[in-house]
């Protein structure tokens, strides 16, 4: 997918020191970006600038996005890519846990949203992308707390790009299935027998295999830049058909 025109673009992007975000930043950067990034964790990548921050903290939130916007000295595009895991049924997460994962997975969009909005209504080529998740559009077991997260990322999505549209705001989601993130990395490495555990995770998607971040960076980057100017209230996938697929028998994986 071609990400023509990012040269230039003032990016910002939450949960950029690992996975998908990581992949993100590098990837923009690459194509001529000017990238800041907001996360809790410490990273160096070059060209990028790192602003630590938790984005359950509004404060911190409203001081992270200010100084990013200066040092890029305004802002195109915002990245909401934070975010946390959960497994387990509905009975599995008790309610502190429940709170953390919606403070981090859609509070954290709000809040940082909120404080990147009067800079983006100065740009021309405004868009935002927030990363939902495969669990937000199909039932999976043992990811009740996560996909009720992910669910109401996709919903505010669309109601952002309705408030936004008007004021010449894109707001768009990815959909990624199953990435080989380091969360991931982390249920493989806990689970009895690890091996089958990620084949079992391959066998899923219809094309065989895990999501690379690099992939989902991709989709995020053509949905950041001007050749998606047309498109705004969109969720994307990004999953190895495990939306729209139905195969018989094993194909693949």
């Amino acid at each position: 997918m071609s990400q023509g025109g990012l040269t230039g673009l003032r990016t910002l992007i939450t949960g950029g020191s690992s996975g998908i975000g990581s992949a993100t930043a590098a990837l923009m950067s690459g194509a001529g970006a000017s990238v800041a990034v907001i996360d809790v964790a410490a990273a160096h990548m070059a060209h990028v600038l790192f602003e630590p921050a938790d984005i359950t903290d509004t404060t911190a939130v409203a001081t992270a996005v200010a100084a990013c916007v200066g040092h890029l000295g305004g802002l195109d595009v915002l990245v909401n890519c934070a975010g946390i895991g959960a497994r387990g049924t509905i009975e599995d997460n008790d309610d502190d846990e429940w709170r953390q994962v919606f403070d981090v997975n859609v509070l954290g969009v709000a809040r940082v949203s909120r404080a990147a909005l009067p800079a983006l209504r100065a740009s021309e080529k405004a868009s935002i992308v927030n990363v939902s998740s495969i669990v937000a559009t199909l039932g999976l077991p043992d990811r009740a707390l996560y996909a009720a997260s992910k669910g109401a990322v996709h919903a505010l999505t669309l109601a952002m790009a309705a408030d936004l549209v008007r004021d010449g705001i894109r707001v768009n989601s990815v959909v990624p299935g199953t990435v080989d993130t380091p969360w991931v990395a982390r249920l493989l490495a806990s689970a009895e027998d690890p091996v089958a555990e990620r084949a079992a995770l391959e066998a899923r998607q219809p094309h065989g295999r895990l999501v690379n971040p690099e992939e989902v960076a991709s989709t995020i980057a053509f949905l950041a830049s001007p050749a998606a100017a047309s498109i705004t209230g969109t969720a994307v996938a990004v999953d190895g058909g495990m939306t729209g697929l139905r195969l018989r028998g094993t194909q693949r994986g």
